[in-house]
């Protein structure tokens, strides 16, 4: 089947479950096209709209169930849900009595059913619901300011900007061995013994996540931003009070589109890699990828590194442009140096004395991380070295760690999909 086929009928199988996408489901749908399909932005918008794909932006779903969010905060978790089934039951009647007659608002009555359901969904779920008010209470602080929704959020016929895709062009790194770890005698007891480890074959982001892309996602996902006085997320330790601390009011820095992002905790990493369908890489799969193809080299070029190669040792005193710097053998820039990077893997500084030697991670199995990141409040690994990083620090068997929910402004992510995904 071609390519532009294989698109189509993803398309047309969403659009038979639900005509009504979200945005950040449009900007997926975008990427994907272009990613994995070779289509244009302009070529998958088309056929976005030749299925009739709507995107609803910030649904009010206290509004669609006629509840307010007072009345829902006096009440314990068993009255809400009463209170939620029973006035979607009553709107989700009157919908199916009333055929197909058109409605004021212009959906169709199936249409005004997938809100209700949805709204229903949101609001029976407590964390759901407690995000869902904070985005609600965002979007009330916000409205006295001059930015516009228009530039806050993509509509619906405004596309991706290229140079974004570009960015988020993956790398294909190969299935087989490796040796992980090194076993010199002048470096840290966490990253011996050195030994051979098989992953599976994996795609990896060319870059490391940069400030255009995370603000795409902040953009798609309100409750993502720092809401200040109404942060749900740093209440339930999900980031901590300086996430995102050199922004200004969902804007990052001046100047710095394309600088990785910084202040971010690993479940924001992790929230922002679920948005666009990927995950973040286990510590093996980022080491394989970091070293290139290479054997026993400390750095992903070999046995030597310097300011030509990558930012650190506090040489430039801050981040710069992805993709300055020269890319190892796999073809991935800022690899080693500029940000450090964000894995899936729980650290612990013991693993590769007992650990798998088939697709190793720390912690749990993959699929158990991402299904309980949330709940998941321990240190995390980190790779990679920074912009402040000692030569010694960009090694690529070079290991260190920090709290979930800490931010630091050494500290950014990329991204991984599996083969099969």
């Amino acid at each position: 089947m071609a390519k532009l086929d294989e698109y189509i009928a993803i398309i047309r199988t969403l659009s038979e479950a639900s005509n009504i996408i979200s945005n950040e489901q449009r900007i997926g749908l975008l990427r994907q096209a272009v990613n994995n399909f070779g289509l244009s932005v302009e070529e998958a918008t088309d056929i976005l709209k030749s299925f009739g794909l709507v995107v609803d932006n910030h649904v009010n779903h206290f509004d669609v169930l006629g509840i307010e969010i007072d009345e829902i905060q006096r009440m314990d978790e068993l009255s809400i849900k009463s209170r939620v089934e029973t006035a979607h039951k009553r709107l989700y009647n009157a919908s199916l009595a009333a055929g197909g007659r058109p409605r004021a608002d212009g959906k169709t009555e199936e249409q005004w059913r997938t809100l209700l359901n949805q709204a229903r969904d949101t609001l029976n779920n407590e964390q759901k619901r407690q995000e869902h008010i904070a985005m609600l209470q965002h979007d009330d602080l916000y409205a006295t300011e001059s930015i516009s929704t228009s530039e806050t959020i993509p509509s619906e016929t405004e596309s991706i900007p290229l140079r974004t895709l570009e960015q988020d062009s993956m790398i294909l790194i190969p299935a087989g061995e490796f040796e992980m770890g090194c076993d010199d005698y002048d470096i840290p007891d966490e990253e011996k013994p050195a030994h051979s480890v098989y992953v599976d074959a994996f795609h990896i982001d060319k870059y490391p996540v940069t400030n255009s892309q995370y603000k795409e996602f902040i953009d798609a996902n309100p409750q993502w931003r720092n809401l200040g006085w109404f942060d749900y997320h740093h209440i339930f330790k999900l980031r901590d009070s300086d996430y995102l601390l050199n922004w200004f009011k969902g804007n990052y820095p001046t100047g710095k589109a394309d600088h990785p992002v910084n202040w971010i905790s690993w479940h924001a990493a992790m929230a922002y890699a679920n948005w666009v369908g990927k995950r973040l890489p286990t510590e093996a799969e980022w080491e394989k990828a970091a070293r290139g193809g290479l054997t026993r080299q400390k750095y992903p070029w070999g046995q030597i590194v310097n300011d030509s190669y990558a930012n650190y040792d506090k040489r430039v005193a801050e981040t710069t442009p992805v993709g300055k710097y020269p890319e190892n053998e796999y073809g991935l820039g800022d690899i080693v140096g500029n940000i450090s990077e964000w894995c899936l893997d729980q650290w612990d500084s013991k693993f590769y004395e007992y650990s798998e030697r088939r697709n190793p991670v720390s912690g749990s199995s993959i699929e158990s991380i991402i299904d309980t990141a949330t709940k998941s409040k321990t240190l995390r690994v980190i790779r990679g070295g920074s912009w402040y990083s000692s030569e010694q620090d960009l090694r690529v068997s070079n290991r260190d760690r920090l709290a979930s929910w800490k931010t630091s402004s050494l500290v950014g992510f990329r991204c991984v999909r599996s083969v099969d995904t």
